[in-house]
C-alpha cells in the first residue's frame, strides 16, 4: 500500500512544523483532494511563517468562498492585493481585484 502524498507531507512537518515549502505543498494537495477546512488551516500556517508573493491569499479565498465564508475570501483577496502590489505582481493584484469587483460588489 502506498503512503498519499498528504501524508509524506504531514511526516516532513513532523520533523520541521514552519517549513513553508512543506506547508505549501501540503496545501496544495488538500486543495486537489477538495480538503477546504485542512487547507485553510494549512494556509493559515504558512502565511503566519512565509513572506508569500499573493499566490496563497487566492487559495485561501477560493477556500474560503467554497465553504461559505465570503467576508472571509473578501479579506483574503483584499490581503492578496495587497501583498501582490508589494511583490510586484500587478497581474495578480489586478486578478484579485476584478473578482472582487465581480463577486463581491
Amino acid at each position: 500500500m502506498s503512503v498519499s502524498r498528504i501524508e509524506i507531507f504531514k511526516q516532513m512537518l513532523a520533523n520541521d512544523p514552519n517549513n513553508t515549502s512543506v506547508l505549501f505543498g501540503l496545501a496544495k494537495e488538500y486543495e486537489k483532494a477538495g480538503l477546504e477546512n485542512e487547507l485553510i488551516e494549512v494556509l493559515g500556517r504558512y502565511l503566519e511563517n512565509s513572506d508569500d508573493e499573493g499566490n496563497a491569499f487566492g487559495m485561501l479565498a477560493g477556500a474560503y468562498e467554497r465553504t461559505g465564508q465570503r467576508d472571509k475570501a473578501r479579506d483574503a483577496y483584499q490581503r492578496g492585493i495587497e501583498t501582490a502590489q508589494r511583490h510586484g505582481h500587478p497581474g495578480m493584484a489586478e486578478e484579485y481585484r476584478m473578482t472582487l469587483v465581480s463577486n463581491y460588489e
